[in-house]
């Protein structure tokens, strides 16, 4: 059974999250302090291209230290992925000028990059309708809407990407907003039953005033395809890095009393192993762009595999996991697992994505 870290965590910053993150799991933790930790450790330059003020690497390393992060503190790795995601959309973006703008504040951890396109992904798979509308104004639109759950949304400052529709008939196109914009407003944080640390709260949009400088994408339908594989396959390592902890625990508490667990952490273990392997060789060929389905049923797979892992963690544990114990960590991991399948696009959405492109297939045939 393969359960070690791939992407190793400097020693300060792993025995930071490791003590963060029963209060990064019920908010009590100072929210400000997590992405400066992050960004001291070079996590968010990993991948992004030296050229562009990044330490080189693929997509597929960014998902290895999201997955690392995630070991520890699921709270921390989903702002990650989130902030990680925004820096990915940056770099697929024709506009350079908002690149080059908008990036050496998110790599160095001085602001906040939220994804804010759970939306766009879902209106991709003709799940729902894009729920920001932009009306022409001059050289530029104005912008309606609500995002109801976007993650990263730090007090201090974020910006965050969405996608809008046009009441003119144009073509819906990705536009990053500030938090400071004119007509852009936070609510307080959504009241979750854990990860409280993330920053996740919804956004109001009110007759917010932006022009071309503020695009990221002018044609969503074309460019959404291209960064959907960086975008699911980032939260891929969600998955990866709990059901690694969770499978490490398991292996540390399976003493000779439970040995029969072992044939099925070894199992467990491995079917993790080649999920990997799947994703990320799968990322390096950019074979998910042509092939989302493939994509789809690996984050359907991790699904499961962390809630076999944590059940596993479980078994191993006997009567302890029961008990009110934060550095024991079960709870924690528990609750973090509950939240793995339900993260947009859901394990329920992307089941019924595969079920109508089979139907489809079925019909053409």
């Amino acid at each position: 059974m393969n359960t070690n870290t791939h992407e190793r965590l400097p020693d300060g910053l792993r025995d930071w999250l490791q003590q963060q993150a029963p209060a990064l799991n019920d908010g009590s933790s100072d929210d400000e302090a997590l992405l400066p930790a992050l960004a001291t450790a070079g996590l968010f330059a990993i991948g992004v291209p030296q050229s562009m003020g990044g330490t080189g690497g693929s997509t597929g390393d960014a998902v290895e230290a999201i997955a690392a992060v995630a070991e520890h503190s699921l709270a921390a790795a989903f702002v990650f992925w989130g902030h990680r995601a925004f820096i990915e959309y940056l770099l697929a973006s024709p506009n350079a000028a908002l690149r080059e703008r908008r990036l050496p504040a998110l790599l160095a951890g001085e602001h906040a990059g939220a994804t804010g396109l759970s939306n766009a992904m879902k209106f991709l798979c003709g799940i729902e309708s894009l729920q920001i509308e932009s009306s022409r104004t001059g050289e530029g639109w104005r912008l309606d809407g609500k995002l109801p759950w976007v993650t990263n949304l730090r007090k201090s400052g974020f910006v965050f990407a969405a996608a809008v529709s046009s009441r003119e008939g144009e073509p819906p196109f990705i536009v990053a907003l500030d938090g400071r914009h004119a007509g852009v407003s936070r609510t307080a944080d959504l009241d979750l039953i854990a990860m409280r640390g993330s920053n996740t709260a919804a956004l109001n949009i009110d007759g917010a005033l932006i022009d071309a400088s503020d695009v990221i994408a002018p044609d969503a339908r074309d460019w959404l395809p291209r960064v959907r594989p960086g975008f699911l396959g980032l939260q891929c390592g969600l998955s990866i890095g709990l059901a690694r902890a969770a499978l490490a625990a398991a292996q540390a508490r399976c003493n000779s009393a439970r040995a029969t667990l072992q044939d099925e952490l070894d199992a467990v273990g491995d079917a993790l192993a080649k999920q990997v392997v799947a994703l990320l060789d799968g990322l390096a060929a950019q074979r998910f762009v042509s092939d989302a389905a493939a994509l789809f049923r690996l984050r359907i797979a991790l699904a499961d595999t962390v809630q076999r892992a944590v059940q596993l963690e479980l078994q191993a544990s006997g009567g302890r996991a029961y008990l009110v114990d934060p550095q024991f960590g079960f709870a924690r991991r528990l609750q973090e697992s509950a939240f793995v399948p339900v993260i947009t696009p859901s394990v329920t959405q992307l089941q019924g994505e595969l079920l109508k492109r089979a139907q489809a297939q079925a019909r053409a045939a």
